[in-house]
């Protein structure tokens, strides 16, 4: 304390106060625009309410729909959002069939004739042989003394009686063996997606699929959830591999001409926000449900993840949305699911999750309340 000219009385701060004090406000200085940006630290996702803010608008674009077991009832009935080929297989219960001829396919024939003035044979041969006689578009072979003859659609047994009946006009006692060389129309290909792809003759009696796969070599084992593609006579077919090893009824026959494909699961969808990865991850089986696609991307973040905020987000094509009906309303739809209720897990259990799909974690709130508290209380400290 000290005395002015005047008289008065004055306070005169201690150096080493005034030393204190600036230090302090240099460092709330630095720490206020720390404190001021915690509410924007960055994050790895949005806020649940930061996705759908503007949504409860009426002329929204987009439908917010809460997954719950009682919901999925309609939404199962829903379309497709990209429907694909992937479960429409052919009629089961064929029997097992010989082979056709068709046209393509060559004919060797050996006609017995023990007669001694007949037209086919001479001298002491006893038998003329025909070989590779080509069966031409038009599905006929041609034989000496009796023209052109249809044979295309017979058994090689049948097609056998009916050259017979034919040459009983010229050979009376002759007898006739035939062979059938398949042509183009009688082989199965075996494209792509096993061992050894290539072109397998159909043989007397028409293979099943599995034989033909095993005989290719097997499906190659690299393939993710493969699938299996026939195309038969302008028709595409599709099966899960797995699906036609389990059922023995969808083992089918097949005919000559068909094509088969294995290839392996080309579908996607997409993890993002606050889970173990963000990333394209493909579906390892049929179906993968959301809690499926959860753990596989590595579950969600202990620490910044809101249970309550998982979103599903899916595009629909203009075709399929309704005002009317299991449909969606909007082409955009936003699924949400809360993970913290039994209802919202056995409905996350069986909600499916579709090729294109966005799944969302989105960030909690509680993480950014924590770290501007941390901040307050840095800043009382450095003020005490």
């Amino acid at each position: 304390m000290a005395k002015d000219d005047l008289g008065h009385s004055t306070f005169t701060a201690d150096p080493s106060t005034r030393g204190g004090n600036a230090l302090r406000l240099a460092l709330c200085v630095l720490v206020l625009p720390l404190l001021v940006g915690a509410c924007s630290m960055p994050r790895g996702a949005a806020l649940q309410s930061e996705v759908l803010r503007g949504t409860n608008d009426p002329e929204a674009d987009v439908q917010v729909l809460a997954i719950t077991r009682e919901a999925l009832v309609d939404i199962q009935a829903w379309p497709v959002a990209r429907p694909e080929l992937r479960h429409r297989w052919v009629t089961t219960g064929a029997a097992p069939t010989a082979r056709i001829i068709r046209a393509g396919d060559s004919v060797s024939l050996s006609i017995w004739d023990n007669q001694p003035d007949s037209l086919l044979t001479s001298g002491s041969d006893r038998n003329v042989d025909m070989q590779e006689l080509p069966v031409s578009a038009s599905g006929r072979i041609f034989l000496p003394y009796i023209g052109e003859l249809r044979i295309a659609g017979m058994s090689a047994e049948l097609a056998r009686r009916e050259i017979q009946r034919e040459i009983t006009a010229i050979v009376p006692d002759g007898q006739v063996q035939l062979a059938v060389t398949p042509g183009s129309r009688n082989t199965i290909d075996v494209v792509t997606g096993v061992a050894s792809p290539g072109r397998i003759e159909l043989p007397e009696v028409s293979p099943t699929i599995l034989s033909v796969l095993a005989e290719a070599g097997g499906i190659d084992t690299s393939l993710r959830n493969p699938v299996v593609r026939l195309n038969r006579a302008g028709q595409a077919y599709a099966i899960p591999a797995r699906e036609l090893f389990a059922t023995p009824a969808h083992d089918i026959q097949l005919r000559g001409g068909d094509r088969i494909l294995v290839e392996e699961d080309h579908r996607t969808y997409i993890a993002l926000g606050a889970a173990g990865r963000e990333q394209v991850v493909y579906f390892e089986r049929e179906e993968v449900t959301a809690l499926d696609a959860l753990s596989t991307i590595g579950g969600l973040s202990d620490t910044r993840a809101d249970l309550q905020g998982v979103m599903v987000l899916r595009d629909y094509p203009e075709s399929v949305v309704s005002q009317s009906g299991n449909a969606p309303r909007k082409s955009q739809v936003v699924f949400t699911l809360d993970l913290t209720s039994a209802d919202g897990l056995f409905a996350a259990q069986r909600f499916l999750i579709q090729p294109g799909d966005v799944v969302l974690a989105t960030e909690s709130p509680v993480p950014v309340i924590s770290q501007t508290l941390t901040m307050l209380r840095v800043l009382r400290n450095i003020a005490n």
